[in-house]
């Protein structure tokens, strides 16, 4: 949908224009295309499709997302939640491992700790109480809970998946803002490959991950 919105956009310049487009890794360029803007994209997100996205056969109970340095803070390292949600399976989790990450978010930590994670529906459902916050850390907050459901009724939340946090955010602040915690000491990812449900994704963030 963010895609759509941006070439609609693009339709509206009233003059030519035209995109350079990179398929980029870490270890280099895998294609670079230039032309028309439209029909780059398309062409370079052909081939972003093919090498920056893993697929793999079985959802995982349990998946160990090890965050790089690049990642600062959990406003950019939710990343290792929402590119490994769709390989989770129902009732599973998401350990964010990242002992570096010590601020929820530099620039939007207090807004965060205001209004905690949620599924989508926790806030729609509820929008008198949330309505006045700012659509891009609404946002941030259900990429990084991930899907669920909310009861207004009840008023019980239902995640799909639950997220831990392994990293230098202390226990309390993680529950004040409705993540799990495990203590970052006591994780050992060549143990977690041991067990046949459980995935261990270093450099988390940068791929895609899908069930075939």
């Amino acid at each position: 949908m963010v895609r759509a919105v941006i070439h609609r956009a693009v339709e509206l310049v009233d003059r030519a224009h035209s995109l350079l487009a990179l398929v980029a890794f870490p270890e280099g360029v895998a294609g670079i295309y230039c032309g028309p803007t439209l029909e780059t994209w398309a062409a370079a997100a052909k081939l972003s499709a093919q090498r920056h996205i893993v697929w793999v056969e079985k959802p995982y109970q349990r998946v160990l997302s090890v965050m790089p340095p690049i990642y600062r803070d959990l406003w950019t390292g939710a990343k290792g939640m929402y590119k490994l949600e769709p390989v989770v399976a129902d009732d599973g989790e998401v350990v964010i491992y990242a002992p570096h990450i010590t601020e929820v978010s530099f620039v939007h930590g207090k807004l965060i700790d205001e209004i905690g994670y949620h599924c989508r529906d926790y806030f729609t459902q509820q929008w008198d109480r949330f309505g006045q916050y700012p659509g891009g850390i609404l946002a941030h907050s259900t990429h990084l809970k991930g899907k669920g459901a909310y009861d207004p009724v009840s008023g019980l939340e239902s995640p799909r998946i639950h997220v831990t946090l392994a990293t230098g955010i202390p226990e309390e602040h993680c529950r004040r803002i409705n993540l799990g915690y495990l203590d970052p000491a006591t994780v050992d990812p060549e143990e977690w490959k041991s067990h046949s449900d459980w995935l261990v994704v270093p450099r988390a963030g940068e791929m895609l991950y899908r069930l075939i």
